[in-house]
């Protein structure tokens, strides 16, 4: 049976592009079936760290996942930039976890341990500081900086940069982006899907699920099951330009290539992508001004909230269709960090027509449907 791609991905934000990139690399006729504009775009919302640490308290194989993707990313920063010239300005020298309470550093502490206790957790280094070793690698620092969490995999890039490179690279691979194709409908027969967008049907021998939080009601039209949240909601504040003074990123601090600071890591119960609540950012800014004191005097030029990306337990998932042959899902929270991985990673394994068991079986959705022993 005639077919218009061999692989249809659907979703055009860095999880989806980054797909698609690991797919026609592989030689494979690859759709993009995006929302476009209207689309609640997490991927324009998010906070560019490529990250590990914290990374895998309860699924230690998603520790070892992150790792590998943070391993892979100078190489997907040279390959960008080869195949279109933009520079997504990885900065990989380690990151801080900054603690302004001595609670704060035992929590800290408790979890490094309880992490690195896991069974079959991949090790990777992560330091412990008091407050006169983090002084020495970000001066400036407050009063009320008593020590923090070092890891030199950590680092952070230029997200909308990195969504540029991503689209441009995959113009050049010769991916058919399709925006306003907002997907209603999933058709399958004989090895062949029927998409049926706003704007047409697509026919493909394959189909990605790479929608952000639209895949849980898309999933189940290829019988697969993508359990997300939909009330989590992230804020970021943006300062002025700024001469750098920062040579490592913190987890909620970071001062980007272009000299701005941003301040971010709010969650709230939220289905409002489009709101500001001032009272989670007066948080934000509290801690901001803390690390840093003369942050007070800087100025604010623009702030933002969007809805998170996050399954319901915070991991990805990526799962293959038993119904429906050739259909496959992936969602996750850590898209930026993921990236290498789901291009150099999944990606083959989707043109292959198969996930790799041994890599991916952890992170299909099956396990919220085994029922607890009693």
């Amino acid at each position: 049976m005639a077919k218009d791609y061999d692989i249809a991905v659907v979703g055009g934000g860095v999880l989806g592009s980054a797909i698609a990139f690991g797919l026609a690399r592989d030689g494979q006729r690859v759709v993009v079936l995006d929302e476009g504009d209207i689309a609640k775009r997490a991927s324009r919302g998010n906070f560019a760290l490529v990250w590990v640490q914290s990374k895998g308290l309860g699924m230690p194989a998603y520790t070892g996942w992150t790792i590998r993707s943070t391993q892979s990313w100078p190489q997907l920063e040279a390959e960008l930039k080869e195949r279109t010239g933009l520079d997504v300005c990885l900065e990989q020298t380690g990151g801080f976890n900054i603690c302004l309470s001595e609670r704060e550093m035992e929590a800290r502490r408790a979890m490094m341990r309880q992490i690195h206790a896991q069974e079959g957790v991949a090790k990777y280094e992560v330091a412990l500081l008091d407050r006169s070793e983090v002084e020495k690698m970000l001066p400036g620092i407050g009063q009320d900086v008593v020590g923090g969490s070092f890891c030199p995999l950590d680092g952070h890039v230029n997200a909308l940069r990195l969504f540029h490179a991503f689209h441009l690279a995959n113009h050049r691979l010769g991916i058919d982006y399709r925006p306003n194709h907002r997907v209603g409908g999933i058709d399958y027969d004989s090895g062949l899907f029927r998409i049926h967008t706003s704007r047409g049907e697509i026919e493909a021998g394959k189909i990605v699920l790479a929608a952000g939080n639209a895949n849980a009601h898309l999933a189940p039209m290829v019988g697969l099951s993508a359990p997300m949240q939909f009330n989590c909601r992230g804020q970021i504040v943006v300062t002025e330009r700024l001469q750098r003074f920062m040579r490592y990123p913190i987890g909620t601090l970071r001062q980007t290539d272009e000299g701005t600071v941003m301040i971010g890591d709010s969650y709230e119960d939220s289905t409002d992508d489009g709101g500001m609540n001032f009272a989670i950012n007066s948080v934000m800014l509290d801690r901001a001004q803390r690390t840093f004191p003369f942050l007070a005097n800087v100025n604010i030029i623009r702030s933002w909230s969007c809805l998170r990306v996050m399954t319901q337990d915070g991991f990805p998932i990526y799962d293959q269709s038993e119904t429906c042959p050739g259909a496959f899902v992936a969602c996750c929270h850590s898209g930026v960090t993921l990236a290498a991985v789901h291009a150099y990673v999944l990606a083959p394994m989707i043109a292959r027509g198969s996930l790799d068991a041994q890599q991916t079986q952890v992170f299909s959705a099956q396990r919220f449907h085994v029922q607890k022993a009693a």
